[in-house]
């Protein structure tokens, strides 16, 4: 693919042949955050762009704050995988996606650079306003993928760009003490808990069983919305956190 005019004008361009035509005329309505997972952004960058990856995104921002766009937004990039939010599987198809330079958990968890979080910002402020994304649709790649993926991670300060207006957040209740549930729990107490989180966007199986997948779901929820404690265990804090999500919805619905 030759350059192509940055979608968002700050950026540069690096083209990669990684993408496709969006499915059944789908328009991005998500914008999902992932991290490199790489030691360097050099490294990351270059095999975003390479044909043998078959993986691209549509944005990549450094450490340095730079934003590159690799594919036009109006393309399908393969930066999500098999994924599940609210029924829907084909995510690529859906959304936006932006890699962040980071080693991730593999590299240590090290923090994310100001100068590239300020970026990120700027970046999903501006395609959520041109393509209208709802705050509940801006998600974590651990959001949509909780069995394989943990990105970015529960150093990502989701609740910083919600004050900058990007994605859904309300103050997580406090770790305490309380009932909790965990893997290898059943009953109607643990179904309710799956319907909340289907009810949210999850893909979790409501069948009353806490099972290895019901676990996952939960370490991303605590990742994206309650990161002080990331154990898949659903504790009062977690429980509490997942009323409080979705009662900020009801309420704005």
């Amino acid at each position: 693919m030759s350059d192509f005019q940055p979608d968002f004008a700050p950026a540069g361009v690096c083209p990669s042949p990684n993408h496709g035509a969006r499915r059944n005329g789908r328009t991005p309505d998500m914008l999902i955050l992932h991290y490199t997972g790489m030691p360097s952004a050099e490294a990351a960058l270059q095999w975003l762009c390479a044909e043998e990856s078959q993986v691209s995104s549509h944005y990549f921002v450094d450490e340095e704050g730079r934003i590159t766009q690799l594919v036009p937004e109006s393309q399908r990039a393969w930066h999500a995988g098999q994924g599940h939010w609210k029924g829907d599987t084909d995510i690529n198809s859906a959304s936006i996606g932006i890699e962040i330079a980071n080693p991730g958990h593999a590299g240590g968890s090290p923090p994310f650079h100001e100068a590239q979080i300020e970026a990120v910002i700027r970046l999903c402020c501006d395609i959520v306003q041109r393509h209208a994304i709802a705050a509940e649709r801006v998600l974590a790649h651990s959001d949509i993928a909780p069995m394989r993926k943990q990105d970015p991670g529960e150093c990502f300060p989701w609740d910083r760009l919600h004050r900058e207006g990007v994605g859904h957040w309300v103050e997580p209740v406090p770790v305490g003490g309380g009932r909790f549930f965990q893997e290898g729990d059943t009953g109607q107490p643990v179904e309710a808990l799956q319907s909340m989180l289907a009810l949210y966007g999850y893909g979790v199986r409501v069948d009353g069983s806490y099972d290895a997948e019901t676990s996952a779901v939960i370490r991303a929820f605590q990742r994206h919305f309650r990161p002080e404690r990331v154990d898949g265990v659903a504790d009062a804090s977690t429980i509490g956190t997942l009323h409080k999500l979705l009662s900020a919805l009801a309420t704005v619905a």
